[in-house]
């Protein structure tokens, strides 16, 4: 195999990123931006080197407590779960959220073989039975495996006594009623408020 047939193989890594795409991203940076291409080099090989994963919430972090752990103004009442680092990075854009959070390592799957072991249940609970904690927010995709994942972790924090809790889901800000797919209609009816 060519170093560019290398090249093109990793980027086919990332997601969504097919044979052509990466094709096409290998050629340009190859072409056109090898200065670029030297900067995403040697990002990637310091993250690699730096980056890993908070000692509290297990999101990325170049310390052993990430930024908002070590943050003193944050509401350690509350807890929010997410499914990855980048569910965690949406939610701090939204800057409606100032507790703590701790992320999972994915979702329940177990065509993939990820149980709850995997993804950290053991370390959620522990966190979530610290003394400060009050509520648990289960922020976890609305999909099959995160409803699935919202479930057991909700069933397991309630059998401890622990305030479990799901982010609603409804219709869009902005949208029309017409062009809302109808699982989110239903949804928004049984959920009203």
């Amino acid at each position: 195999m060519t170093v560019l047939e290398q090249l093109i193989e990793a980027l086919k890594r990332l997601p969504g990123v097919g044979q052509k795409s990466a094709q096409r991203m290998a050629y340009h940076l190859l072409q056109h931006d090898r200065e670029g291409a030297r900067g995403i080099a040697a990002a990637l090989s310091a993250a690699m080197e730096q980056v890993r994963h908070c000692q509290r919430c297990h999101t990325f972090s170049e310390a052993p407590v990430c930024a908002i752990c070590s943050d003193a103004e944050r509401d350690a009442r509350l807890l929010c779960v997410v499914e990855s680092p980048a569910d965690q990075a949406a939610l701090e854009r939204t800057n409606s959220f100032r507790g703590f959070y701790f992320v999972l390592q994915g979702r329940l799957s177990p065509l993939d073989g990820l149980s709850t072991q995997a993804i950290g249940a053991e370390q959620l609970l522990a966190r979530a039975a610290e003394p400060a904690v009050e509520e648990v927010i289960l922020a976890t995709s609305f999909t099959a495996e995160g409803e699935a994942t919202a479930h057991v972790l909700a069933e397991a924090l309630r059998s401890r006594g622990i305030k479990a809790t799901r982010l609603a889901r409804g219709v869009p800000v902005g949208s029309e009623l017409e062009y809302v797919d109808l699982g989110t209609i239903a949804h928004a009816l049984v959920d009203r408020r």
